[in-house]
């Protein structure tokens, strides 16, 4: 496996989940999908349908791992950390293997190895994702599962406009180039779906 974290584009990620659901009924290798019992839990003002999911690790770095882990049941999201110091700069502090399993399990990592605006469009991409194969897939309420901001890891760097813009962007997505990029491929897509539809993605 790469040590290099590589976003896909909406329509790819998209189209790699319709094509690879229509031909084997499975999102990213995840067979067996989750289909919520219809109960719900308050947690931060909203509701989740189950009480577990990933905490923040290289499984939430990626839109094609938050997917999975929806398709699996996962609702809490816990999305990996953030910080002023990202890409490369991070990446050359980063010992190699990151997690070692081989008796116990140390995790020496720090925040995403991606910049900080590659993460936010990866969350972006994820939460839409999520959004469109709950009602396509019947797999729950789209509004069933929650994204857990993390940042860090002093408050002057929380504060930096990297660190800030991302909080304001999490906050509302809707006028970001990726939210823009999701949106316009799903309406020029909507053939690919039965139950998604304009008004839906709108």
């Amino acid at each position: 496996m790469s040590e290099l974290m590589t976003p896909i584009s909406f329509r790819q990620l998209m189209t790699w989940i319709v094509a690879e659901h229509d031909r084997e009924g499975s999102v990213f290798g995840v067979h067996r999908p989750f289909h919520p019992s219809g109960k719900t839990l308050p947690i931060f003002g909203e509701t989740i349908e189950t009480p577990f999911g990933p905490a923040a690790g290289p499984n939430t770095q990626l839109a094609q791992n938050i997917v999975a882990g929806y398709f699996g049941g996962a609702r809490f999201f816990e999305l990996k950390t953030v910080q002023k110091m990202d890409g490369a700069e991070l990446a050359a502090c980063i010992n190699r293997p990151c997690i070692l399993a081989e008796d116990e399990c140390y995790n020496c990592e720090w925040s995403t190895e991606l910049e900080v605006p590659q993460a936010f469009a990866e969350y972006v991409k994820a939460w839409f994702a999520c959004h469109l194969i709950a009602r396509e897939y019947g797999l729950g309420s789209p509004d069933g599962f929650v994204f857990n901001m993390s940042v860090g890891y002093d408050l002057e760097g929380i504060k930096s406009p990297k660190v800030d813009a991302y909080i304001e962007g999490m906050k509302d997505a809707s006028g970001s180039e990726v939210w823009n990029e999701c949106r316009t491929w799903a309406l020029a897509n909507l053939d690919k779906f039965e139950h998604v539809d304009a008004a839906f993605v709108e």
